[in-house]
């Protein structure tokens, strides 16, 4: 299942991992190193709107991002950020916070805004192919 927002983030290509009710995605636009976007799969477009189950199963989506993302990037500190400003189905943007850099496929990743807030304009956008080969790394090491 996929709704608009999960579709503007590349859905299916940048799928990581599902759920019973949340889609984890890379996200393109790479502010930090392991970026990603956890969509609800119901049709909700305000966080009340949501079920008891979708909100028991974002335990299990969280879980498995911080396992993930603990192992892939080393991050120091996680920022969830519900920016449903312009994609109106709930979801979240998960990022990775680090000091200094991060490296992979070919590309210098850095934290432009640590220690403070994250600094989203300053981003690497990965190709539609980088965001899938990373999605597909990621898929990986979420069923490993």
């Amino acid at each position: 299942m996929s709704n608009a927002t999960a579709r503007k983030f590349g859905h299916p290509n940048t799928l990581v991992a599902e759920t019973a009710k949340w889609l984890v995605l890379v996200r393109p636009q790479q502010p930090t190193y392991g970026s990603l976007v956890v969509v609800c799969k119901e049709e909700a477009t305000a966080f009340s709107d949501l079920s008891a189950e979708a909100f028991a199963d974002l335990k299990t989506a969280v879980d498995g991002v911080e396992a993930l993302l603990r192992h892939t990037v080393a991050y120091e500190r996680i920022n969830y950020l519900m920016l449903m400003m312009v994609d109106p189905d709930v979801h979240f943007h998960v990022l990775p916070r680090y000091d200094g850099e991060r490296s992979h496929g070919g590309h210098v990743f850095r934290d432009a805004g640590w220690p403070g807030p994250p600094a989203l304009a300053s981003h690497v956008a990965l190709s539609e192919e980088e965001a899938g080969a990373l999605a597909a790394e990621f898929a990986a090491l979420w069923r490993a």
